[in-house]
């Protein structure tokens, strides 16, 4: 999987992607309970897209979200969107190579996870940006099953398929305490803790 085909196909996605999301709000709630997502917090938002998770971060009281994303048209509407609310600061750029000046206290990667071609480079970069006591979040809002389903159609060629969480559980042991591990009908989500 090339980067540049990654950045092409979420480009080209970039004005619809808001019109064409789907939210459960149960599920979004249950994923930044298990990210410990809350009040005072600093959040790391990983390929953020136009910035649909915000909103969630912000209504639990985050002090501050620095949201990322390698398609500069995905970055571009979240960066209009919170342009006028201070605690946001929305990155163009690849997580995996950008220079942040100060750790988090949470890390998430919501819905994005397969279009990583290296995930156990990117989970070692992730745990690597996060202050002890922090998490980093894996996490998917529909099973793995309906994720490959969807992915095999036009997003086959800028997917890796979403790992079993066991496996990807594995990945995190090595640099953090697994705190949640789940994957059902309703969602993906695997968290681990910096000790």
């Amino acid at each position: 999987m090339d980067k540049r085909d990654v950045i092409a196909f979420f480009d080209a996605l970039a004005p619809q992607w808001d019109a064409d999301m789907i939210c459960d709000e149960q599920v979004i709630a249950s994923i930044l309970d298990g990210a410990q997502v809350k009040a005072g917090r600093r959040v790391l938002d990983v390929a953020c897209g136009t910035g649909v998770m915000i909103p969630h971060y912000l209504s639990r009281g985050v002090s501050h979200v620095t949201a990322i994303d390698i398609s500069p048209e995905m970055a571009r509407i979240a960066q209009e969107k919170f342009a006028k609310t201070p605690q946001v600061e929305v990155v163009y750029g690849d997580v995996e190579e950008a220079v942040f000046d100060r750790p988090f206290d949470a890390v998430v990667v919501y819905n994005a996870f397969p279009h990583f071609p290296e995930p156990e480079r990117l989970i070692a970069r992730l745990a690597a940006l996060l202050v002890p006591g922090g998490t980093l979040t894996v996490a998917h809002g529909m099973s793995r099953e309906k994720i490959d389903r969807h992915h095999s159609g036009a997003a086959h060629k800028v997917s890796v398929g979403l790992m079993h969480e066991d496996e990807l559980a594995a990945i995190f042991e090595k640099h953090l305490e697994v705190t949640v591990k789940l994957s059902d009908e309703r969602m993906y989500q695997v968290t681990g803790v910096k000790r």
